[in-house]
């Protein structure tokens, strides 16, 4: 029995044995988390994972997981496919029970000369410009942000400094006019309720997009009623196993990037373990549940859905970039579903997934006024063409491409 304690994990990854893919294949002891730290450094080295065999019975974990590039090619780097040995490896994170791969952390310590800043509350439009506006009058530089918005609900996380010192904000009564004002806004006018907006500043550190996930988990963003025009409509059903004394969960929905991770995370931090049961050992006995388990599956595979437009800026860093970006979306009639800013060297990339706030499709001329407005200062690429792109063609607007990729993480590294 003593072995087991030393067991370090095993990892191939193999080119051979499949046509389309790589296979990755990971052996270890079982722990509580062991698959969702698994997924998780897969999704961040930006693999996609297009099949997997689980099994995790008993004291041994054994998976064995078909992934692809971003553009659905074999792993064939080879700093790649060393990143991937490594970090699943013994001296990887998996050797440690649920830390985090340092590509997506989220806390002050793990931030060095930034302070992390988590938001949570009502949305609304033009609610990110507010945020940003507030932020850039405190002189509080936004060097990095990850935005969800999901059944009328925001959560942020925000890694800031202070415009004069380029340091992390540390000053207790900076840090408490920050928090003041910021609620504030959460809360919207005439609202005293603070239940409905929640202001931190996170002393840990953990995964981004998985604190984005619990922070709408824990205000309960699940039992809100569904946008009806929302594209993706999960089927999620429960079933028993008298077998194995598990309950099975059956996941059909349209597939997109991390849809495995969001799910693996939602029941990780349920408690839950595959097939399902508790950690416990109990499995779900009441059909309210049940029911709450569904709920909550379909709710973290709706979060990150970005469908319509997308936008990609890139500009030179400065106070406020953010406010006055945000702003003009604002103006223009325009919604932030999702955002992604980040800030490498000098320059600040930022992606945001907008929609008309009327519900309309983004339009061509107000992709022109946007560019008109932004002007020569930033450059500006539409992911996905508005409806009526013939007209935008006609009217001279031409793309400016930029890697994004994994800008944020890498940042974050």
């Amino acid at each position: 029995m003593g072995s087991w304690a030393y067991f370090d994990p095993e990892v191939s990854v193999d080119n051979s044995s499949c046509k389309d893919c790589t296979l990755v294949k990971v052996d270890s002891m079982n722990k509580p988390g062991i698959l969702l730290e698994v997924v998780q450094i897969l999704t961040d080295l930006d693999l996609i994972i297009t099949k997997a065999y689980i099994s995790s019975d008993g004291g041994w974990f054994m998976d064995v997981f078909h992934v692809t590039d971003q553009q659905g090619q074999k792993i064939s780097d080879n700093r790649t496919i060393e990143q991937i040995e490594k970090a699943l490896g013994p001296k990887g994170n998996t050797s440690g029970i649920l830390k985090t791969w340092p590509g997506k952390r989220v806390g002050v310590n793990s931030m060095g000369e930034y302070t992390a800043i988590e938001l949570i509350g009502r949305d609304r439009p033009g609610l990110l410009s507010e945020i940003s506006a507030v932020l850039a009058s405190l002189h509080i530089n936004v060097a990095a942000a990850e935005v969800w918005t999901h059944n009328r609900r925001i959560a942020c996380v925000l890694y800031v400094n202070d415009d004069t010192t380029n340091r992390a904000v540390d000053d207790a009564s900076q840090l408490s006019a920050m928090e003041e004002q910021l609620k504030n806004i959460l809360r919207g006018c005439g609202n005293d309720d603070d239940n409905v907006a929640h202001t931190s500043f996170s002393l840990g550190s953990t995964h981004v997009d998985r604190r984005l996930h619990q922070l709408l988990f824990a205000d309960r963003d699940y039992e809100g009623a569904t946008e009806p025009d929302c594209p993706i409509k999960p089927k999620v059903t429960i079933d028993r196993c008298e077998e194995k004394d598990y309950s099975v969960v059956t996941v059909k929905c349209k597939d997109r990037p991390k849809l495995m991770f969001d799910i693996v995370c939602t029941l990780t931090d349920m408690q839950y373990e595959y097939y399902i049961r508790h950690m416990d050992g109990c499995t779900l006995e009441t059909e309210g549940e049940t029911k709450k388990v569904i709920k909550c599956l379909e709710a973290a595979i709706r979060r990150r859905v970005s469908e319509g437009l997308s936008l990609e800026l890139c500009a030179k860093d400065r106070v406020g970039l953010l406010s006055e970006v945000t702003r003009v979306l604002r103006e223009n009639g325009l919604s932030v579903t999702r955002a992604g800013v980040t800030t490498v060297g000098e320059q600040a990339m930022n992606v945001f997934y907008v929609s008309d706030a009327s519900g309309k499709p983004v339009d061509a001329k107000t992709i022109e006024e946007l560019r008109k407005e932004i002007g020569e200062t930033m450059r500006l690429n539409v992911k996905k063409a508005p409806t009526d792109a013939r007209a935008l063609e006609a009217s001279g607007w031409a793309k400016t491409s930029f890697f994004f990729g994994s800008l944020l993480e890498k940042f974050l590294t």
